[in-house]
C-alpha cells in the first residue's frame, strides 16, 4: 500500500498515511472518507431491507385476494415503510455519495472526521428511535404525520436527529469542497458528478431546514408544551421536507447516471455547460415545483397554484429533459466510438447489458423518464390533479421515480462501490447480473398496477377498498381488482429483487474475497467493434434522437388522454 501511495502523481492535501491509490482507477481514496462511505452504505442497506419487508406486507394487503394485515398493523407498517425507504435508506446512501464526490473525485481529504462521526451517529440513533416509536405502536401516523394525528414525541425527535445528522454531513461535504478548492487539489472546474452532488447538497439544506421548522413545534405539541399546531401550516411546511427530499434524490440520481456512464462504457457529457445549467435549474426551480401535493389544499390560492404548475414546474422539468437527452446521448457516442455504428440502435443492442452497473443505470433512466417523468408532469397539472389526488395513481408515480429511478440507480452504483471502496469481490455474479432486471421489472409492474387501479378511483392509503362491514354496499369494478393483483405480483417480484440485492451485498461486504492490491474484475468483456470504425461526430446521436421522439410522443398521448378523461368527468356545456 505504501508503494501505491508513493506512486500517486499528487497527494492533494492528504497526509501520506491517510490515502491509498485505487487499484482499478488509480484515483486517490481518502481512508477517513472511505470509512464513513462504508458505514453509511451499510446502514443504508439495513434500512432498505427493513423498508422492503414492510413493502411486501403492504403489497399483499392492498391485493384484495390476499389482504394480509389487519387495519391497525397496516397503517403501522405503512409508516415504517415510508420512513425507512424514502428517508433513511436514501439519505444514508446520498451522504456516502457526497463523501465520495468531495474526496475521491477532488483528490481531497475529508474536512472533519469528528463531524462525520457526529453526522453518522445522529442519523443512526434518529432512525433507530423512529423505528422503535413505530414498533411500540405509538406512532401510526404515516410518513406525512398530518396534524391532528399525533405520534409519540420520540417519533418527531428521531426525525429531527436524522435531519440534523444529514445536515452535518452536508456541511462536512461543503467544507471538503472548500478545502479542495483552497488547496488546489484539482485543476479547472469541478467534475460534473461533483457539480451535481453539490446541487443536491444545496437543495438538501433547504429541505432539512423545512424538516426542523415543522418537526420541532410538532414534537413540543406532542409533549404537551404547546397547545396546538395549525394543520394548514403543517401541511404546507411539511411538503417543503417531503417532496423537496425527492428533488435531492433526483440530483443525486442524475449525478450517479453520469458517473456510471463513465465507469461502464467510458461516456463523457456532450456539453458540460448545458449539463451544469440543468443542475442550476434544479436549484432555482425544483423546490418551488414541489407544491403539487397541495393542489387540492384549500389553504393555497388558485393563482399561486396555476403559476406553480405552469412556469415554475416546467422550468424544473426542462432540467430533467436536458439530462434525459444528454445521458443516453453520451452513451451512444461512447459506444459508436467503440465501433458500433450500424443502424440507429446498434450501439444500444451491443451495450454491456450483462454488467449490472450498466443495466441498473440504464433501466433507472428509462423507468424514471417514461414512468416517473410523464406521470409526474401530468399529475402535477392542477386540473388533472383534482381527479388523481389521493388515489393509487400518486404512489404509482412516485414508486417509479424514487424506487424505479433513484433506488435502482443506487443499487447499480453498489456494484462498483463494493469492489472499489470495500475492496471485496461479489459472489454469484450471475445473480448480480439478474438482480437489476428482477427489481426494475417488479417495480414497473407494481407501479402500472397502482396507476391503473388509481384510474378506477382506488384510494391511495385505505386498508380495505371493499369497506367490509360498512353501512352501505360499495366496491370497485373487476378491472380494479385485476390491477391490484398486478400490483401485488409486481410487489412480490420487486421484493425478491431487493432481497437478492441485500444478500449479494452483505455476502460481498462481510464475507467476500478481498481484492486489495488488485484491480476489480470487469463485469463484462470489452465489446469488439463492428466493421464501421470511422470517426464519430459527437454532435450526431440519431438513436438517442429517436428515443427522445418516442418519449415525447408517449408524453403527449398520456397527457392529452388525461384531458379527455377530465372532459368526460367534468363536462362543460
Amino acid at each position: 500500500m505504501a508503494s501505491a501511495v508513493e506512486s500517486l502523481p499528487i497527494l492533494g492535501n492528504h497526509p501520506k498515511d491517510e490515502v491509498r491509490a485505487c487499484d482499478t482507477t488509480s484515483l486517490p481514496v481518502c481512508l477517513t472518507a472511505q470509512k464513513f462511505i462504508r458505514m453509511h452504505a451499510v446502514a443504508a442497506v439495513v434500512f432498505l431491507l427493513i423498508g422492503g419487508i414492510a413493502a411486501l406486507a403492504l403489497g399483499l394487503t392492498r391485493w384484495p385476494a390476499v389482504h394480509l394485515l389487519d387495519a391497525q398493523t397496516y397503517y403501522r407498517v405503512l409508516t415504517l415503510h415510508g420512513l425507512n425507504m424514502l428517508i433513511f435508506w436514501i439519505l444514508n446512501f446520498e451522504i456516502a455519495v457526497l463523501y465520495f464526490a468531495g474526496t475521491v473525485l477532488l483528490n481531497s481529504r475529508l474536512a472533519s472526521k469528528s463531524a462525520a462521526w457526529v453526522g453518522f451517529v445522529l442519523m443512526a440513533v434518529g432512525a433507530i428511535t423512529v423505528d422503535a416509536a413505530i414498533y411500540a405502536g405509538k406512532s401510526d401516523v404515516l410518513m406525512t404525520s398530518y396534524v391532528p394525528l399525533k405520534a409519540s414525541p420520540w417519533f418527531y425527535l428521531g426525525i429531527i436527529l436524522v435531519a440534523v445528522g444529514a445536515l452535518v454531513g452536508v456541511i462536512n461535504y461543503f467544507a471538503t469542497v472548500y478545502i479542495a478548492k483552497r488547496d488546489k487539489t484539482y485543476k479547472g472546474s469541478v467534475p460534473l458528478v461533483v457539480f451535481g452532488a453539490t446541487a443536491a447538497a444545496i437543495i438538501a439544506v433547504v429541505t432539512l431546514l423545512h424538516g426542523a421548522i415543522v418537526m420541532i413545534p410538532t414534537m413540543l405539541w406532542s409533549m404537551g408544551v404547546i397547545e396546538n399546531v395549525d394543520p394548514a401550516w403543517y401541511r404546507i411546511t411539511w411538503w417543503g421536507l417531503g417532496h423537496m427530499s425527492q428533488q435531492v434524490n433526483v440530483c443525486a440520481m442524475v449525478s450517479v447516471w453520469y458517473l456510471l456512464g463513465t465507469l461502464t462504457v467510458g461516456s463523457k457529457p456532450l456539453n458540460q455547460a448545458v449539463c451544469r445549467g440543468a443542475f442550476v435549474l434544479y436549484i432555482l426551480f425544483i423546490n418551488i415545483a414541489s407544491a403539487h401535493h397541495l393542489l387540492v389544499d384549500p389553504g393555497v390560492g388558485t393563482t399561486w397554484k396555476i403559476w406553480n404548475t405552469s412556469y415554475a414546474m416546467y422550468l424544473a422539468v426542462l432540467a430533467s429533459m436536458i439530462h434525459g437527452l444528454t445521458v443516453p446521448a453520451s452513451v451512444e457516442v461512447a459506444m459508436r466510438k467503440k465501433g458500433f455504428n450500424r443502424g440507429l440502435f446498434g450501439w444500444l443492442a451491443n451495450a454491456p447489458w450483462s454488467n449490472p452497473g450498466f443495466s441498473g443505470f440504464f433501466l433507472s433512466l428509462v423507468i424514471f423518464g417514461f414512468g416517473g417523468g410523464i406521470t409526474g408532469v401530468t399529475l402535477g397539472t392542477q386540473q388533472i390533479n383534482i381527479m388523481a389526488h389521493n388515489t393509487l395513481r400518486i404512489p404509482g408515480h412516485f414508486h417509479v421515480t424514487v424506487v424505479g429511478g433513484t433506488t435502482l440507480a443506487f443499487m447499480a452504483l453498489t456494484y462498483y462501490v463494493v469492489p472499489l471502496i470495500f475492496q471485496k469481490d461479489f459472489y454469484a455474479k450471475a445473480w448480480c447480473r439478474i438482480q437489476p432486471y428482477l427489481f426494475g421489472g417488479g417495480i414497473t409492474l407494481m407501479a402500472l398496477g397502482m396507476s391503473f387501479a388509481g384510474s378506477y378511483g382506488v384510494p391511495r392509503r385505505h386498508w380495505d377498498i371493499e369497506f367490509t362491514g360498512g353501512q352501505f354496499a360499495t366496491g370497485f369494478d373487476a378491472g380494479a381488482h385485476v390491477m391490484l393483483g398486478v400490483m401485488g405480483i409486481g410487489a412480490v417480484i420487486a421484493f425478491l429483487g431487493l432481497l437478492l440485492y441485500c444478500l449479494l451485498v452483505v455476502a460481498a461486504v462481510f464475507f467476500g474475497r478481498p481484492i486489495a492490491g488488485k484491480a476489480m474484475e470487469a463485469w463484462n468483456e470489452e465489446p469488439r467493434g463492428q466493421a464501421d470504425t470511422a470517426d464519430v461526430d459527437e454532435h450526431k446521436t440519431p438513436g438517442t434522437l429517436v428515443l427522445v421522439i418516442v418519449f415525447l410522443t408517449a408524453f403527449a398521448v398520456y397527457y392529452f388522454a388525461n384531458w379527455m378523461w377530465l372532459s368526460d368527468l367534468w363536462e362543460v356545456r
